[in-house]
């Protein structure tokens, strides 16, 4: 079980789209188990560059503890469901298909292999290194690209990117609108 937990992490950074045809995966329970294994790990792992942001403003703000490891884990797998069933939605309702009525479940299975690059987060010790913060997640946004576009049989890989990139995109707008809004530079 732990090769093959290496294996899926190995396939999934490398963007091996042969991953997402694979029916042990997909069409078992051990899909679905390794799935939450890495949604997990990788929210346990994610403290690390949460601790070193809070050290860094620390001096500036007063000591911030971190959140407790349970409410870690359970925004995590909150953030993961909902992940997927925006995905599943907005591919249900825009792309209408007969195939896609059972595949929320592939969905989850999909979204949590692309937080394989999340386990990169080990490595950012540092408030100096916080930057590779925006490179694991411009990786784990091209994996769920590539994930999403096998499992819905897209031949388009540019609507994938949309529907994964969307959520994002209304997110700098908002924050774009909230700066331009207010003139004097502060947000409250």
């Amino acid at each position: 079980m732990l090769t093959e937990f290496y294996s899926i992490l190995i396939r999934s950074l490398k963007l091996d789209k042969t991953l997402y045809k694979e029916k042990k995966y997909f069409e078992h329970e051990a899909g679905i188990y390794i799935a939450i294994s890495i949604i997990i790990l990788t929210a346990l792992v994610g403290l690390i560059p949460h601790k070193a942001i809070l050290n860094f403003f620390s001096p500036h703000v007063g000591e911030v503890e971190l959140p407790r490891l349970l409410i870690v884990v359970i925004g995590s797998v909150i953030g993961w469901l909902l992940r997927s069933l925006y995905l599943f939605l907005v591919v249900l309702i825009l792309f209408p298909n007969n195939k896609i009525k059972k595949i929320f479940i592939k969905t989850l299975i999909v979204v949590g292999f692309a937080h394989a690059p999340f386990f990169f987060n080990l490595f950012i010790l540092d408030f100096k290194l916080i930057y590779l913060i925006f490179v694991i997640y411009i990786w784990y946004c091209i994996i769920l690209v590539v994930g999403i576009n096998q499992i819905y049989q897209f031949n388009n890989i540019l609507r994938s990117a949309i529907i994964v990139i969307a959520p994002l995109i209304i997110f700098i707008i908002y924050i774009f609108y909230l700066v331009a809004s207010n003139p004097s530079g502060t947000m409250s």
